[in-house]
């Protein structure tokens, strides 16, 4: 799908959206309470619709009302499905469940769509070769196999906090206590404590004993829990872009005290309007794409920690860098950096959403200055799917261009 963008200010106050990295969380906690779960403001994203469809596959009773689901838990220790489970192209879905599924000893496959297959799973193949279970994957298929022991586990610290989240997820439910060991850096912190935030909310206890150790007591059960869904900070970046970029947008429906790491991306807007500010994303790794957009429309930066962007839904540092170009800015990536230039102009060809949420926002932001086209619009159904919506709703211009629904 094709969407014309006009060049134009945007003005107006714009609600966050719910946080997906939240939804996730609190979905997989319901779903695996003993009785009735209600989890409130939850926005039905692609991402959020494939966690949905993991939980009702191994046995949830899971009721969608408005922006309410209702959740009656299943024993997953029991759980079983013979059917392949898709994960969609949610990485949070595949990860956070890869542990769970490997609880009861049943045999599961899990496939995946877009680049989903290709993004790493080593953390959980060598876990899964080091206490003998099965773990293959073929073409977009990965079939596994437990039952998974309380042990001790040593991981990096420096790949996606997902793997983590997946294993605290899981090893509560198990008889014996059980640890966690990752090795130096730690990044993505932020992540792996919204994931103990929310089981503290279902009554499940995990917890930092260092700064790189994590204790988790076993024989533990969620409690079912009536909770809502934060704002996303992560998405509100977007509009919060726009203000950087001069517009005159108010968002709301934030949580200053929130642990999202994104919630740093007001700071760095403001070093973003300063001049050409050196930022750290390793703990906010997602901000890359529209950092890189709002740099392109000010004065350039320099972006260190990057070397996870290419192991997103697209390689999005290489992704934003082509799109740059077409827009007369140039980019120079180095292996875990990323220096963005100015000169900021109106292509002459589409831009492409390279099938990536964040990729096709970020465009957009910057096709509100300058004006054009973008292909792959589609790609926000899987985060954000009324952003352009939204973006309407602030005096943008968007027109669709292709035979289909409006976004």
């Amino acid at each position: 799908m094709e969407l014309e963008i006009r060049a134009g200010r945007a003005s107006g106050i714009v609600k966050a959206p719910p946080a997906k990295s939240a939804a996730h969380r609190l979905l997989l906690c319901a779903g695996l309470s003993r009785g009735t779960s209600v989890v409130r403001n939850v926005a039905f994203s692609e991402d959020i619709l494939a966690t949905i469809d993991v939980l009702r596959a191994i046995g949830a009773k899971v009721y969608v009302d408005e922006d309410f689901v209702f959740i009656r838990g299943t024993d997953v220790l029991r759980a079983e499905c013979g059917d392949v489970i898709s994960c969609r192209e949610s990485g949070s879905t595949l990860r956070f469940c890869i542990p769970l599924l490997l609880l009861s000893g049943s045999t599961f496959a899990l496939s995946g769509q877009g680049r989903l297959m290709q993004r790493p799973q080593s953390v959980y193949e060598k876990l899964c070769r080091e206490q003998g279970l099965r773990f293959e994957m073929t073409g977009d298929t990965i079939t596994l196999a437990g039952p998974l022991k309380a042990g001790r586990f040593e991981i990096p610290g420096n790949i996606s906090s997902q793997f983590i989240s997946g294993l605290l997820f899981a090893l509560p439910l198990l008889d014996a206590d059980s640890t966690i060991r990752l090795i130096p850096p730690v990044e993505s912190r932020s992540y792996i404590d919204i994931t103990i935030s929310a089981l503290r909310a279902f009554g499940v206890r995990a917890e930092w004993t260092d700064e790189t150790t994590l204790r988790v007591p076993g024989g533990q059960s969620y409690t079912p829990w009536d909770i809502a869904v934060e704002g996303d900070w992560s998405n509100a970046a977007f509009f919060g872009a726009l203000k950087a970029l001069g517009d005159d947008v108010t968002v709301t429906g934030l949580n200053p005290n929130s642990l999202q790491g994104d919630r740093v991306y007001e700071a760095y807007f403001d070093a973003l309007k300063a001049g050409c500010a050196e930022l750290d994303i390793s703990d906010c790794p997602d901000l890359g794409p529209i950092l890189m957009a709002t740099a392109a429309g000010l004065h350039g930066c320099v972006l260190r920690g990057t070397k996870r962007l290419a192991i997103k839904e697209s390689d999005r540092g290489a992704a934003m860098a082509e799109e740059l170009e077409k827009l007369g800015v140039a980019c120079d990536i180095g292996e875990n950096t990323i220096l963005v230039s100015v000169g900021l102009r109106t292509p002459t060809e589409p831009l492409s959403a390279h099938n990536d949420h964040r990729i096709a926002m970020a465009c957009a932001v910057l096709l509100t200055r300058v004006g054009g086209t973008i292909t792959g619009a589609e790609a926000v159904r899987k985060s954000f799917p009324d952003f352009f919506d939204r973006l309407r709703g602030l005096g943008i211009e968007v027109n669709e261009h292709a035979a289909g629904n409006e976004l």
